[in-house]
């Protein structure tokens, strides 16, 4: 499990409950090693525009994805999770798209940042 893959993982859910769903290895965090994930979505219409990033079909990196479908990577769906919530490896993302992903989050984190809401 190294960033830039992509991770079938039990996903909390707003009602509460888990379901497996793909998630985007963004970062390894230090201490216990869990890593710190985002959601991956078909709903392509819950983007948010200059944020989050579609893959789709016509993408370089899509056939590495492990994806079935374009799907939305969804930065502001975020967690941190330990290595027993994941199932398997189902993908990996290009190096640019990971570190552009890491560069929009970490703008967004950056007080004063403008794309703060």
């Amino acid at each position: 499990m190294t960033e830039g893959d992509i991770l079938l993982a039990l996903l909390p859910q707003s009602e509460g409950q888990r379901k497996i769903r793909p998630t985007l290895v963004l970062r390894r965090m230090p201490g216990f090693g869990d890593l710190l994930v985002c959601g991956i979505s078909t709903q392509l219409r819950h983007q948010v525009g200059g944020f989050d990033e579609i893959v789709g079909p016509s993408d370089s990196d899509f056939g590495t994805s492990g994806l079935k479908a374009s799907s939305l990577i969804r930065l502001g769906y975020l967690a941190a999770l330990p290595a027993s919530s994941f199932l398997g490896k189902i993908g990996l993302i290009s190096s640019e798209r990971h570190q552009r992903l890491l560069s929009r989050l970490c703008e967004h984190l950056r007080p004063g940042s403008k794309n703060a809401t």
